[in-house]
């Protein structure tokens, strides 16, 4: 590749605009064209289920003003979205008709919200989040909704659910796992989760069979949980998202679960790269492939990319942390939990305040934190690090982690 080329980056979420970063910081913005399917400059999605929803009057929150991406020379093509790649020639095609010819092109698609085949999902009042425009519908459903029914019981779920709870709505949470989040968390965080949020006062029902939605016309005015009906005001789906990887399929790229990667974001097309949430990456510590949906990875992908375009190639070998906010909840979690081994409570300050250690083989592999940030950061180092403090010591509340760096 000629270091002229142009790169052709694909998305506008948080992947896509640190490898425009990374790209920038080394001279490089000129280089690059960014293809955005919204209308919006890019922005931070954390927010839109939290204080987005809470305020309307809050504006999206930018990654960069658009004079910095002027400044960097980067060219933002917005509200035209990617259809097709022509491999053989190195095009990119947009909505619009143009062609973007490129070097090397990075694929930072995303996800889409997960959606239910037996359910409609023009009707007025049932509600997905993934991206700023569900958010502004949703912002306005919550505020003429006097209850909401939250289906699915992962993060965005709860987080819409706490959100929901602050703004003195009534809230429903139906879930069809024995659990709450059931892929992500542990059994104690789950139950913690679950009786804080029934403690706030949302209604939270586990292990749900939920079917036979009812509607008059644009509306869904109910639907049957366990077989009993249960009547509607607004309906939020947050079960799940699948990974946005069409575009990549469509070329012919190898893709299962995602857009299959390399551990330098190479596809299967070496002249194409991808990262964040639409990858499936060999996780550096097992081999096992993962796809992980959180800003950390996006932004760590993305580095590891921007090293593979500009020849100076480190293999994708970050931590995998995460975490969500869910009213008084701060949920923080760092590496990977094991799937067998012991599990120890640190106690905190209050019973609000702990974190779970979590040891496989003799190892700390994971811990999981809620309310307690130092404890978060010094996990993330003592993992990080490769340290193993003893796990009698470690969950001595009088002992910060951080001494057993």
């Amino acid at each position: 590749m000629d270091e002229l080329d142009p790169i052709v980056v694909v998305g506008g979420g948080h992947a896509g605009v640190q490898v425009c970063a990374g790209l920038a910081a080394l001279g490089q913005g000129a280089r690059v064209h960014l293809v955005c399917e919204e209308t919006w400059l890019p922005y931070q999605r954390p927010p839109l289920s939290k204080s987005f929803l809470k305020n309307g009057q809050e504006p999206l929150q930018e990654h960069r003003a658009k004079s910095w991406f002027d400044e960097s020379g980067i060219t933002v093509h917005r509200a035209d979205a990617a259809v097709a790649i022509a491999r053989a020639r190195r095009r990119l095609l947009l909505h619009s008709g143009q062609e973007l010819p490129y070097g090397r092109l990075v694929l930072a698609t995303g996800t889409r919200a997960r959606q239910l085949p037996h359910l409609h999902a023009d009707l007025d009042n049932v509600a997905v989040l993934r991206n700023a425009d569900d958010a502004q519908r949703l912002r306005m459903l919550l505020a003429a909704s006097a209850h909401v029914t939250v289906l699915g019981g992962g993060f965005i779920g709860l987080e819409v659910a706490a959100t929901a709870r602050a703004l003195g709505k009534a809230v429903t949470v139906l879930e069809s796992a024995p659990r709450l989040l059931m892929r992500s968390v542990s059994p104690e965080l789950a139950q913690h989760v679950l009786d804080t949020h029934r403690a706030a006062g949302i209604e939270v029902r586990l292990g749900v069979a939920v079917g036979h939605f009812e509607t008059e016309g644009a509306r869904l005015i109910g639907l049957a949980a366990d077989g009993v009906r249960q009547e509607v005001d607004l309906l939020v789906l947050g079960i799940g998202a699948v990974p946005e990887h069409q575009l990549a399929s469509d070329a012919g790229l190898e893709c299962e679960n995602g857009i299959v990667v390399d551990e330098h974001m190479r596809t299967s097309d070496p002249a194409i790269l991808a990262v964040g949430d639409c990858t499936s990456f060999p996780e550096p510590t097992s081999g096992r492939r993962l796809r992980l949906e959180s800003v950390q990875n996006a932004n760590d992908q993305a580095r590891a990319a921007v090293a593979t375009l500009t020849g100076a190639q480190q293999p994708y070998r970050a931590l995998p942390w995460f975490w969500s906010e869910q009213g008084s909840l701060r949920l923080q979690m760092a590496g990977l939990m094991p799937a067998d081994g012991i599990r120890l409570r640190r106690p905190g300050a209050s019973e609000a305040s702990f974190s779970l250690l979590h040891y496989a083989g003799g190892r700390l592999t994971c811990v999981e934190s809620v309310n307690a940030p130092l404890d978060h950061m010094a996990a993330r180092k003592l993992l990080e690090a490769g340290s193993n403090p003893d796990p009698e010591m470690a969950c001595d509340p009088s002992k910060p982690l951080k001494s057993f760096l």
